[in-house]
């Protein structure tokens, strides 16, 4: 099983794609294919036949994955993407930003 740096409920900026700049939580994270569903990004159009569940059918908008090489953690104290390393602190691995040095 591959570790990320990035966990499910962080918030993350997109980096590269028609979507740079944009802010979000990362809902879930697909490991099988490096990718991570964020929040308001990558916003898709699927159309769906009418079901049980859904008996109109019709256009929906979901988010679609994007690679977790676009994503970068936003810094809790700039704002501003940031990379990850990992500190001991009180006998606990902890996330750390590379910036600024806080606990994430």
């Amino acid at each position: 099983m591959k570790k990320f740096k990035i966990k499910t409920g962080d918030e993350v900026v997109v980096l590269t794609g028609k979507d740079k700049g944009q802010k979000g939580k990362v809902l879930k994270i697909v490991r099988a294919k490096d990718r991570v569903i964020v929040e308001g990004v990558n916003v898709v159009k699927k159309h769906v036949k009418p079901s049980a569940e859904n008996p109109q059918g019709g256009i929906m908008e979901k988010e679609a994955p994007i690679h977790i090489s676009n994503v970068a953690l936003v810094d809790p104290k700039t704002g501003k993407p940031t990379r990850v390393g990992y500190e001991i602190k009180d006998g606990k691995k902890v996330r750390v930003s590379k910036k600024s040095k806080q606990v994430i």
